[in-house]
């Protein structure tokens, strides 16, 4: 059932107050633009009433469904307490103490107020407590909106490694200090680092890099080679943390990095965000460093307030129950494995990647295991494609990036996205 397109005065309010009627990144065109209304479990509804099956999940944050229940009242009973100290409190120390649980590299944390400045955090406390200037960051990965996380990121072509694109960033010095290497490429990876080690402060990555999965001995690759040159590894698990396992990726891939970023699902969909890591790195956060050089100034007028963080612990509760993350990876595979089946049907040579509750198709007869190959795919299809399957009540992010699972996917609902993806494949296919 293909939805209408016409005329939301919603819509046109959202059209005259944000760039592109977006508050950024869907780029879903005026006709087909949609303002949730509410939406509980894995289901919206929009200002017209219309219902959606929602696998976008708020881009992931909403790991434990819209509204799940839990969430909602921990969060209100720590507002009626105080919505923010700005400053450590009882629940914020609680949290800490069970992220500290589960989480491998975790022996100091901060919270922050996104995943974004987690990052960006990290970096500066990589920065800081080995001296040196330059990054080293994966061809085609989004680490937050600061000049690193974005450089190296946007371009549509492949471009002379490790130069990095700044395209996106508007920073030009990231041309100078940010060095840019091809994700599941260990040897061409670690000729970088070799040549670059004495300057190299950091190696971000993500362990899941976007959808697509580590090759054995990639991960355990990096940590040898920047644990010889004493730079330091920090995982990006702003998507990956709680979501493929109580500890992330560390404890999922069996690869312990020396910081690691959280956002996204820790929150329940509140906003949060964290950054932790090794106690002798972390302590050039302290205040007895203070001028420098190895201290770095950080504070956060929202990170770790009582109500994301009451948020968070909810959150905590519902996941690590026994057997909630063995379900998510249940849910994630039977999705994936109803894409190549639909694809199949259809005689449609797609490649389906994804880990854990997390899923993407590129329409390609290759594998697609870096920035290259996912490049040489046909994106302007997938661009197309999650259109059509916008009309046809799924609501996702049309850029063509990750669909996210969540524990409230039934099978009824993935069927139901199987139904839309069979009509939709055709109507995306290029006009002739």
């Amino acid at each position: 059932m293909a939805f209408s397109s016409s005329t939301d005065p919603w819509v046109d309010r959202a059209l005259r107050v944000f760039p592109g009627g977006s508050n950024g990144e869907f780029g879903i065109p005026p006709e087909r633009l949609v303002v949730p209304e509410r939406g509980r479990g894995a289901r919206i509804w929009d200002t017209r009433g219309r219902e959606f099956a929602d696998f976008t999940m708020a881009w992931g944050s909403a790991l434990v469904g819209h509204a799940h229940p839990k969430v909602v009242e921990a969060a209100a009973a720590a507002a009626r307490d105080g919505v923010n100290f700005a400053s450590v409190n009882r629940r914020s120390v609680e949290l800490a103490e069970r992220i500290g649980s589960v989480s491998p590299c975790a022996e100091r944390i901060r919270f922050v107020a996104s995943g974004t400045e987690a990052t960006l955090l990290c970096l500066r406390v990589a920065h800081a407590a080995t001296g040196r200037t330059k990054v080293l960051r994966f061809e085609g990965a989004y680490h937050g909106q600061h000049a690193v996380g974005v450089a190296g990121m946007i371009h549509s072509r492949p471009t002379d490694l490790p130069s990095c694109d700044a395209a996106g960033a508007g920073a030009p010095w990231a041309e100078r200090d940010v060095l840019v290497a091809p994700y599941n490429d260990l040897a061409t990876t670690t000729r970088i680092v070799e040549a670059h080690a004495t300057s190299l402060a950091a190696v971000i990555v993500e362990p899941l890099h976007r959808c697509l999965t580590p090759k054995p001995g990639f991960l355990e690759g990096l940590r040898a080679i920047t644990r010889k040159h004493g730079i330091v590894l920090i995982f990006d698990e702003v998507v990956t943390g709680f979501r493929l396992a109580p500890g992330g990726a560390q404890q999922h891939y069996g690869v312990v990095p020396d910081l690691a970023a959280y956002g996204k699902a820790l929150g329940g969909g509140f906003p949060i965000g964290a950054f932790a890591g090794r106690a002798d790195l972390m302590e050039v956060l302290e205040e007895r460093h203070l001028p420098g050089p190895r201290y770095v100034w950080s504070a956060s007028t929202t990170g770790g307030n009582p109500v994301s963080c009451a948020a968070a612990l909810a959150t905590l509760d519902l996941l690590l129950q026994p057997g909630v993350h063995e379900a998510l990876h249940a849910t994630g595979r039977r999705f994936r494995e109803g894409l190549r089946t639909v694809a199949r049907s259809a005689g449609v040579a797609v490649q389906v990647l994804g880990d854990g509750p997390l899923g993407q198709v590129a329409f390609s007869d290759r594998p697609v295991t870096d920035q290259a190959s996912w490049l040489a795919s046909d994106r302007a299809r997938g661009g197309r494609l999650m259109l059509e399957l916008l009309d046809r009540g799924i609501f996702l992010n049309p850029m063509g990036t990750k669909l996210y699972l969540s524990m409230d996917h039934s099978p009824d609902l993935l069927d139901r996205f199987f139904e839309a993806f069979a009509e939709a494949l055709p109507a995306s296919a290029p006009v002739r």
